[in-house]
């Protein structure tokens, strides 16, 4: 008989992980045509096409339970192009070019142009330096959360991780420009399948945007964080462009109020920044990260203030 006293709390049934590790199938069921093994292991099962809306809800669960668990409740989300280099990267490329034999005027002009680029990679990754060391003291931080991958996301990682802060990496699966850069937190590094879950999740927990020249990625994430503002789906928060002199050339505002596109004071939606520094600026007078008055409690103010 045994007499081992049970735990008030112990669980009726076994969880679905321990099943997972003992249903191992008899030799006869191994075989790919075999419907022997648990649903939720298996993998052609949820692949089918008609599973496609438990994939979903997996993907929209998996990361918001995930930052739930790591405390992350407030983002600083950065945008911006894959193929912007690091300076240095960008003015050793633009030395091989001029070196090769029989360069042609356009490939040099292309390793000049990413030289001028390149001074974004290091805005992006000072400006994440200036959020994270900065929010830091909040009593619960402001993490920087990027697409995860090369470029700007790339900067945005890479300058919280060099002042020991955490960031977020959304990267989605891509034939190219998609593999993680190894500056995201590796618990905060996600994958996505589907464009539009990883959208929400950019703007769930963001108290602001900010993004820099980029494609078209970067103008579908800013234009739907832009629509989703203007028609009240989403409330109202900082939106930077980086660069005023990219974005008016790329985009005529002007075009769109004088033939009634857009109403004139859509354009102030967003705002033109040239620097890390006048960013994290606008930020602070935002919030009030920088002010000397507490919330009562002797902290700072908190990001659910916001």
């Amino acid at each position: 008989m045994d007499t081992k006293r049970q735990d008030l709390t112990a669980r009726n049934f076994p969880s679905a992980e321990e099943d997972a590790q003992i249903a191992e199938p008899p030799h006869r069921y191994t075989g790919p045509e075999s419907a022997y093994r648990l649903a939720f292991t298996d993998t052609d099962f949820l692949l089918r096409e008609e599973l496609r809306p438990v994939r979903m809800q997996l993907e929209l669960l998996k990361p918001e339970l995930i930052q739930q668990e790591q405390g992350i409740e407030s983002t600083i989300v950065i945008f911006g192009s894959a193929r912007i280099l690091p300076a240095d990267e960008a003015a050793r490329r633009l030395e091989a070019v001029r070196a090769a034999p029989d360069v042609d005027a356009a490939t040099v002009k292309r390793a000049e142009m990413a030289v001028t680029m390149s001074r974004y990679y290091e805005e992006a990754r000072r400006f994440a330096e200036i959020v994270t060391r900065r929010a830091a003291r909040l009593h619960t931080p402001i993490v920087v959360s990027t697409g995860g991958g090369p470029g700007i996301m790339e900067a945005g990682n890479r300058g919280a991780f060099e002042v020991g802060g955490r960031s977020l990496g959304l990267n989605i699966v891509l034939p190219h420009e998609q593999a993680p850069n190894p500056y995201i937190t590796p618990e905060l590094c996600f994958q996505f399948h589907y464009f539009g879950l990883r959208k929400m999740h950019f703007l769930m927990r963001s108290v602001a945007i900010v993004a820099f020249p980029g494609g078209f990625g970067t103008l579908d994430e800013m234009f739907e964080a832009l629509t989703l503002i203007q028609t009240k789906k989403s409330r109202r928060r900082p939106v930077l462009l980086f660069g005023r002199d990219f974005w008016t050339r790329l985009i005529n505002f002007e075009l769109l109020i004088e033939t009634g596109m857009i109403s004139p004071e859509d354009v102030n939606l967003f705002r033109f920044v040239e620097t890390a520094e006048e960013a994290y600026d606008i930020l602070a007078a935002e919030y009030g990260l920088d002010s000397d008055v507490d919330n009562g409690d002797g902290k700072s103010p908190r990001a659910e203030d916001f």
